[in-house]
């Protein structure tokens, strides 16, 4: 039995599950925009197994973003656009260039550098594909992304030119004012829409405060929601354990098997 472990492999199974003859029905039907949801939810479970530390599951997700690429690649290539080897070109031309200390003689002593003239080859990048002569700062920053990785993008953008805090507890006290504001559109019965905004504010704050720290935001929320999950099953368990199931009748329960667990945790 064949291993079917190239990439020519999948770019021809692919290609024949396309096939407008003797390939598959449902994929004969797809388009860019009706796989885009798959390919959303691949890359989203890619990172579950990260999170997870699952490698058997890390395995199968990866291949299964790969088929994705590959799948846009061969739709592409039936409409003449581009074709998967492109793909490899670009991103492989796109690396050489941005590790000009690695593949050619520049030389950028810390971290700090090598991140500064990645962003610097990107503004490039974004320069040379605009049409008009001048361009935002923040141009090209995907709309589709998670409210909080686009956060922090726009943020980092603004950050290159000097639109930033200079000091942690500058941060600090932004998150704190707009904490404050949401607080008072409720005191003051305030229409839906400014407190959306509000709490919009304090969001985009929080995220320059993990920015700031250096932390993730988009993964720190994600962490938190699995610790969230974690601590009420067990929440459930213990309630189940004691003929009870989670109800407002036992809320004063749950909330100290919530405390007993996040102590036993820390």
């Amino acid at each position: 039995m064949n291993r079917h472990d190239s990439i020519a492999d999948l770019i021809a199974i692919v290609a024949r599950l396309r096939d407008p003859q003797d390939g598959c029905p449902w994929d004969q039907e797809q388009t860019f925009r009706s796989i885009l949801p798959f390919t959303l939810e691949e890359a989203y479970e890619v990172a579950e197994a990260i999170e997870n530390e699952d490698m058997k599951e890390l395995r199968e997700e990866l291949g299964d973003l790969l088929l994705q690429v590959v799948y846009h690649a061969q739709i592409a290539e039936e409409q003449g656009s581009f074709a998967f080897p492109d793909v490899v070109q670009s991103i492989s031309e796109k690396m050489i260039r941005r590790h000009p200390h690695v593949f050619g003689d520049a030389e950028l002593e810390d971290e700090e550098a090598v991140r500064a003239n990645w962003e610097r080859e990107k503004a490039a990048e974004r320069a040379s594909k605009r049409q008009r002569p001048v361009g935002s700062v923040l141009e090209g920053v995907a709309q589709a992304l998670p409210a909080l990785v686009r956060a922090e993008k726009l943020q980092k953008r603004a950050a290159v030119v000097g639109f930033d805090w200079d000091e942690m507890e500058e941060v600090f006290d932004k998150v704190l004012e707009e904490l404050q504001e949401c607080r008072e559109t409720l005191r003051a019965h305030a229409e839906p829409t400014e407190r959306v905004h509000e709490v919009g504010d304090l969001l985009f704050s929080c995220v320059n405060l993990a920015r700031h720290m250096g932390v993730d935001a988009e993964q720190a929320l994600r962490a938190a929601n699995h610790r969230f999950e974690r601590r009420f099953g067990r929440v459930e368990v213990c309630l189940r354990a004691g003929g009870q199931a989670p109800s407002v009748a036992v809320r004063e329960e749950m909330e100290r098997l919530w405390n007993l667990i996040k102590s036993e945790e820390r």
